[in-house]
């Protein structure tokens, strides 16, 4: 086997290890670590999907190199080495912006402890987007929660204990009902192993035995991922979550956290299920259902929203639906754009989180709009940013967004019974809503006030901070103007987990 083949053995290993390594550092030092770690692991998996891109083939890496059902096994094709690489990017990028902020949101001593969630929160993620194996996936998905728990009351103010406290009662409902949906398939199965769960669901389905059992058991796996990722009606835990703890964090779960639970079930669909079997199953049509809901309800809760973390927080769910609606069309066309609109969301919300604390910082720490009046002329790095940011989530040209709600309209047209219209009517009332509250916001950040008493930001103040909303801003416009190769990319991937 190539050694390129061992990278996401490594990747997975090396986040784990950090995490331990961090835990007898100072701060400083952990700092430096995790840096380098999410470096090393993006250069790892920049190399594996060159790799792939010039062999057109997926590997199955078995760990121990021991076979099945003895071994445990990795899995990596263009779509997972291409997603490990997105969420290495996104992630190095969320840490350097929040820096300056760390040590005014969490206690000096507990800086290493920070270092340690935020590795074991991206060997977690790494976990999901290769394993091959469903407890595995269990594991791991335990492993996010935790370290995602963490990363939301480290900062030890009361509305993030409550926040922290709201997120694990959920995440356990959800994690609970994946482990019962996993306990029945392989009771009905005797396999673990995503390949082999696939051939026994199908010589089931064949020979029609235990439909309904099958069917509870797909059922409780689709609605416990779907608690973690925030699907509405599942959603009411987020908005504190994201919006009261550290920038960094808020940044990396709401562009992160979500996409590693939606990308498992996007895999458990594909190599689990079989994407013609779900699509039997109606499960397919109550996602589509529910992903429209939440494109409505998530943008309507931002509109009334006052506080600009909480507002984008509530966007989260609405975005967060039209992945969902991607999945619940049932066609190929449709999970592409789910999946870009995954890449598309995380580039986008991690931007206006970041440009948000730049705002905050020069209106007295205030998040209330009133106060963030002119604050984009106070801070011209983060007005721009989040400038750049409101436009991609509302579908202007030339940013990601665009091209996501252009491939959700292409998706939808090409469906032929009732699912097309409802798609187009509530992708055209999401756009206007989308508009209202971000156009609101931009509006008010460069409305003109007279006499200010805050402080403002020179060109050369935080250039750290300034060089990564740059590379947020470039990514987006990347994806916005480069998106053909990043779409067959993801279309290619996808035909390997078939």
């Amino acid at each position: 086997m190539n050694f390129i083949c061992n990278f996401p053995f490594f990747s997975i290993l090396l986040s784990l290890f950090s995490g331990t390594i961090c835990s007898v550092l100072p701060g400083k030092a952990a700092k430096i670590v995790n840096r380098v770690v999410i470096a090393v692991i993006g250069v790892m998996s920049a190399v594996l999907l060159l790799y792939l891109l010039s062999t057109g083939e997926s590997f199955i890496y078995w760990m121990g190199h021991f076979p099945a059902p003895w071994g445990n096994e990795i899995r990596a094709g263009v779509l997972e080495a291409g997603m490990a690489l997105f969420f290495c990017i996104i992630m190095y990028l969320s840490m350097a912006g929040g820096a300056h902020k760390l040590f005014g949101e969490v206690v000096a001593t507990k800086h290493n402890l920070y270092y340690i969630l935020v590795n074991l929160l991206l060997s977690s993620l790494l976990a999901l987007v290769y394993t091959n194996d469903m407890f595995t996936a269990y594991v791991f998905v335990e492993i996010n929660t935790i370290s995602a728990c963490g990363l939301i009351m480290i900062r030890q103010v009361g509305r993030t204990i409550v926040a922290a406290v709201r997120y694990m009662i959920m995440s356990l409902l959800g994690s609970g009902l994946l482990l019962f949906g996993l306990c029945i398939m392989y009771d009905l199965t005797g396999h673990l192993l995503m390949s082999n769960i696939k051939e026994s669901v199908n010589l089931l389905v064949a020979n029609g035995e235990y439909q309904i059992p099958l069917i509870v058991s797909i059922a409780l796996m689709c609605i416990g991922l779907c608690i973690k990722s925030a699907l509405f009606p599942f959603h009411a835990w987020l908005p504190d979550a994201y919006g009261y703890s550290t920038v960094s964090s808020a940044a990396i779960l709401s562009s992160l956290v979500s996409k590693g639970y939606i990308f498992l079930l996007i895999k458990i669909i594909y190599r689990v299920i079989g994407f013609d079997i779900f699509d039997n199953t109606r499960i397919i049509d109550v996602l589509f259902v529910f992903g429209l809901m939440g494109m409505i309800f998530g943008s309507l809760s931002a509109i009334k929203e006052n506080d600009i973390r909480r507002m984008i927080a509530f966007s989260s769910v609405a975005q967060i639906g039209y992945i969902y609606m991607g999945i619940g069309m049932g066609t190929q066309l449709g999970m592409v754009a789910s999946v870009f609109h995954i890449l598309s969301h995380a580039a986008t919300k991690s931007l206006l989180f970041i440009a948000a604390i730049g705002l905050t910082d020069v209106s007295g720490g205030s998040r209330k709009f009133i106060e963030l009046t002119g604050s984009g002329y106070r801070n011209k790095w983060a007005g721009v940013a989040f400038t750049v940011g409101s436009l991609s989530m509302v579908g202007v040209p030339l940013f990601s967004g665009f091209i996501s709600k252009l491939l959700f309209s292409q998706a939808a047209v090409q469906i032929a019974d009732d699912k097309m219209l409802a798609a187009l009517i509530v992708l055209g009332i999401s756009t206007v809503l989308n508009a209202i509250y971000f156009m609101k916001t931009v509006i008010r950040i460069y409305t003109p006030v007279e006499e200010t008493s805050y402080p403002s930001v020179t060109i050369w103040d935080r250039i750290p901070y300034a060089v990564v909303l740059v590379f947020f801003i470039v990514l987006n416009v990347l994806l916005g103007v480069s998106s053909q190769p990043i779409v067959d990319m993801i279309g290619q991937g996808l035909s390997m987990f078939s």
